[in-house]
């Protein structure tokens, strides 16, 4: 406990005065000689002894009021934990902004950051003298004490919110770590933020928890400058058909509108450039409504892109309070049509096309394959043919059905996925003998041994997870995909795997039915029952591509061969923050690239000749991003684009069991204006004032002790008694008076 005037205890002195009036002005008790009685005597002593308690009392009540006066005045303070001292000695401050884009948030014609840059600077001098002060944004979250306040000021001048930060916790750690390292006898930590609950969740903060615990003797106080009731309306991270795509597909993508406070009618547009264009157009518009409490998307569709970069934005018409989740930029790269060998058996009966049939209608029907909008361009080829089948340029083989194939085959195409290409390989009945396909050779490119021939009647596909970038689009139909409508009936179960393998998908079994092996720089697929059986086959080992409901196989093919050509290698869509890889055709003899950000710096971005690639780590600003070397038509062009992540149009605000989560045992204090920051800064360095607690309970014990002083003292009747002369007198002179009550006649 300490006290802001000392001196005033001193009045508490004044309790001599009841104590000495109460000793001088003790009744002296009247000796009046009577007959020596014993009940007299008896109630003298019990008399004497209740005015003796009485007196005490009373005695006790006044002291008590000047006491508690006193100790009023003296104005003391209760501080929980922390280090005690003059309000005015200096401090080691730390003034913590939250730079995170929501901070952009607008009201009143002011950002959240705004308004935290214009309190820091009230704050910054109602700081003791001779303080030190430290500014760290949790975007660079480096923490330093300034040479003085005008540099503080500088430093708060040019802090800005629209890039990435990183998590508020990692500055705030930062800044306590600063502050701790300080001589000064008293440190604080000023926050400045917007409560929303993406910053302040347990998880977020996780990092701070032992620095807390080092650190329990620091003042936290957390300055809010956020809105108590938001309204926003912003787009979620789109979502693109792929991020490379060939010359003949549609780019599908898919835009949801999110929003918080009362829903309104808002309009979606689609801005595209061509390959090379830095100016992009419109090509398509949305009307979306949304209601309150609801989301919306809004979905395009590209067609006929030619091949090269395409950037591009989707973006809300109109502006709203936080506009840096009103646009979303994409990136995509259109090549010419994969092409894929199938490779397929012959025989009297069949051919290779009937035996490709299923597989090819399937990722390129012969209705788009007509039109040019066929996103693969195959060709069938018998075995016989692969030993000389030149396999430059084909992005990937399919064996379908495969009979046995000389060593120097399987050497052919352990070569080829090694080098990059994509393989699937589709057992069948034609696997047999047994034995040469568990040949080293071939083993250098199966997953594992063929055992048996496995027959079940009722086995389908049973996916465990959709975790695999191959099994994705599966996510959202998850539990309305009808893989028990297509039956399996008979598929090879294989023995020991290779270690380098790994199931993809099992039946229902528990066998498994599609694996991967990675070889090299390319990768091999194996199905272990084939997708060449007609449904009118006595001996049919499955109904996958010939079930009442064939769309799954349809749809596993085409994810199957978008894998397999390498489609998902590519990533050119990021979130700001992340380190950028974008792979150069084989074969590209540019060293170094000019990199154009969204600000329009240029940067010269060497090649990683490791990886055949450009790094990017200055990936903090969204927008989209330009690669270009050469010059010209023999340059080369490239690019990626970088969004805010979703959680920035998270607005909900956190509550106050979220902070005590957050800070444990470490007390903080909140405040969202000048005032309340006033009270906390005083109560956190001088304490809890008692002096409001201490005069209500003066004025109860002022009462109490007037109620009793009244109570007693009216025991004592003070007034002169009549004698009984006067008495008979008295009542002689009252019934001489006439009655005023009428006489009746």
């Amino acid at each position: 406990m300490i006290f802001l005037h000392v001196a005033f205890l001193a009045g508490a002195l004044a309790i001599a005065v009841p104590i000495a009036l109460h000793l001088m002005m003790r009744q002296q008790p009247k000796h009046l000689e009577f007959p020596a009685l014993r009940f007299i005597k008896l109630r003298q002593s019990a008399n004497r002894r209740q005015m003796r308690l009485r007196h005490w009392l009373l005695l006790a009540l006044r002291c008590a009021v000047i006491g508690l006066l006193a100790l009023s005045l003296a104005r003391p303070s209760i501080v929980a934990s922390g280090m005690l001292g003059d309000q005015e000695a200096p401090v080691a401050a730390a003034l913590v902004f939250d730079v995170n884009p929501r901070m952009q948030y607008r009201q009143q014609n002011q950002t959240r950051l705004e308004v935290a840059q214009e309190t820091a600077q009230w704050l910054m001098p109602q700081l003791p003298l001779e303080s030190d002060v430290s500014v760290v944004d949790s975007r660079s979250a480096s923490a330093a004490f300034a040479v003085d306040l005008g540099a503080a000021r500088q430093r708060i001048e040019r802090l800005d919110a629209d890039t990435m930060a990183q998590p508020l916790a990692v500055a705030l750690e930062e800044a306590m770590r600063k502050v701790s390292e300080s001589d000064k006898p008293r440190k604080e930590v000023y926050v400045f933020t917007d409560l929303s609950r993406a910053t302040w969740t347990s998880d977020a903060m996780r990092s701070l928890a032992p620095r807390i615990k080092e650190l329990i003797d620091v003042g936290v106080y957390l300055i809010d400058v956020g809105v108590a009731e938001p309204s926003n309306f912003g787009l979620a991270p789109l979502r693109l058909s792929g991020d490379v795509l060939s010359k003949n597909s549609t780019l599908r993508l898919d835009a949801d509108l999110v929003h918080v406070g009362p829903g309104s009618e808002r309009e979606v547009e689609l801005y595209l450039g061509d390959a090379g264009s830095d100016k992009p157009s419109v090509r398509g518009q949305r009307t979306v409504e949304v209601g309150t409490g609801e989301s919306r998307g809004a979905d395009f569709q590209l067609r006929g892109l030619n091949a090269g970069v395409h950037q591009g934005y989707v973006k809300l018409v109109g502006e709203d309070a936080l506009a840096c989740d009103d646009t979303r930029w994409f990136t995509v790269e259109v090549r010419p049509a994969w092409r894929v060998l199938i490779v397929a058996p012959t025989e009297k009966s069949r051919s290779a096309k009937d035996y490709a049939l299923f597989l090819s209608e399937a990722i390129a029907p012969r209705a788009i394959r007509v039109k040019g909008e066929a996103a693969f361009e195959v060709e069938v080829i018998s075995e016989d043919q692969l030993a000389k089948q030149a396999l430059d340029g084909v992005a990937a083989v399919c064996l379908v059905d495969p009979r046995p194939l000389p060593a120097g085959v399987w050497q052919k195409l352990t070569s080829y996925v090694s080098s990059g290409g994509g393989l699937g390989v589709f057992l069948g009945r034609n696997a047999w003998p047994v034995d040469s396909f568990n040949e080293p050779t071939a083993q250098e490119v199966l997953p594992g041994k063929l055992v048996r021939q496995w027959r079940a009647r009722e086995t389908y596909l049973a996916p465990e997870g959709f975790q695999h970038p191959l099994l994705a689009k599966f996510r959202p139909l998850a539990g309305s995909v009808p893989w028990e409508g297509l039956p399996i009936f008979r598929h090879w179960q294989l023995g020991s795997l290779a270690k380098e393998a790994g199931v993809l998908l099992s039946y229902s079994n528990g066998q498994p039915a599609l694996l991967e092996r990675p070889l090299g720089k390319g990768r091999v697929l194996t199905l272990t029952t084939p997708i060449s059986d007609p449904a009118n086959r006595p001996d049919t080992w499955n109904l996958l591509p010939t079930g009442d409901q064939p769309w799954p196989f349809v749809m596993l093919a085409n994810e199957l061969m978008y894998y397999l050509v390498g489609s998902d290698q590519q990533r050119l869509n990021y979130q700001t923050g992340d380190t950028a890889v974008v792979h150069l055709p084989a074969g590209e003899k540019f060293p170094v690239y000019s990199l154009t950000t969204p600000r329009g710096d240029q940067i010269r971005t060497p090649v990683d000749d490791k990886q055949n690639a450009l790094i990017v780590t200055s990936t903090e600003t969204p927008g989209n991003y330009r690669l270009r070397a050469g010059g010209g038509e023999q340059g080369m062009q490239l690019g990626f684009s970088a969004n805010l992540p979703a959680d920035v149009s998270q607005l909900e605000r956190t509550s106050a069991d979220d902070l005590k989560a957050v800070f444990g045992d470490m007390p903080f204090r909140l405040a969202h204006n000048r005032d309340e920051i006033d009270r906390s800064v005083s109560a956190g360095r001088v304490g809890q004032e008692l002096f409001p607690f201490l005069m209500v309970f003066l004025v109860l014990v002022l009462a109490f002790e007037q109620a009793l002083a009244n109570r007693f003292y009216q025991d004592y009747d003070t007034a002169v008694q009549p004698t009984r002369a006067a008495q008979f007198v008295s009542r002689a002179e009252t019934a001489k008076k006439p009655s005023k009550t009428p006489v009746a006649h």
